[in-house]
């Protein structure tokens, strides 16, 4: 049971090409977390132009005659209910692009500030699938709040034991951003995922 409830960080066991790498400024990891953000966005929102608007087929009174503003259409953008001027139309595209090189840097940095604020902790996750496993595991390692699971690969069992608790993501190591990673309070990774992450990390270099 004292494995369980104290959970040291292995540092020493972490690779420093990827765990300890030098963070200079942070500017590399906004725009790694602004990209992650900006590629998810869906562009759902539309509005109707003028000539979309229902009704406005007949002039509203008559030119002369009336002491008020001449107008054609009710359908006039700066009428209410009329059309929405240079509105969102649907097709917006909002990716943002960075370099395979970039994104792979910035998940270093990312993975170097969360083991320097002992957010790390190298442990294999067993489970039969059951959940009430995996929240005793949570329970006795103290992880309460934003919990990311990094395993080499997802089974079924793990899936289906976390997929209805709060605040608990897994995700395979080769699927790690930077997003993910500063906003988990607690990063639990699995040893078999360390290799996969250092050779998805570094193989440009080697």
């Amino acid at each position: 049971m004292a494995e369980t409830t104290k959970p040291a960080t292995t540092s020493t066991a972490l690779p420093k090409e990827v765990f300890k790498v030098e963070v200079t400024n942070h500017e590399l990891l906004k725009l790694a977390y602004d990209s992650y953000l900006a590629n998810s966005r869906q562009a759902s929102a539309t509005t109707l132009q003028r000539g979309e608007v229902r009704g406005g087929g007949k002039k509203p009174w008559k030119q002369k005659g009336t002491g008020r503003a001449r107008f054609g259409s009710s359908r006039n953008p700066i009428w209410r209910g009329g059309g929405v001027v240079f509105g969102p139309r649907g097709n917006e595209n909002y990716t943002k692009r960075l370099s395979t090189t970039s994104k792979r840097v910035a998940v270093k940095q990312a993975l170097t500030l969360a083991n320097d604020a002992k957010k790390i902790v190298v442990k294999d996750v067993k489970t039969t699938g059951k959940t009430a496993e995996i929240v005793k595991f949570l329970a006795d390692n103290k992880f309460a709040r934003k919990t990311l699971i990094v395993v080499d690969e997802k089974t079924p069992a793990l899936l289906r034991a976390t997929s209805n608790i709060q605040n608990v993501l897994v995700i395979r190591a080769t699927y790690l951003s930077v997003y993910h990673i500063l906003n988990a309070d607690h990063i639990v990774l699995a040893p078999a995922a360390i290799p996969v992450i250092k050779n998805w990390l570094v193989k440009e270099e080697a």
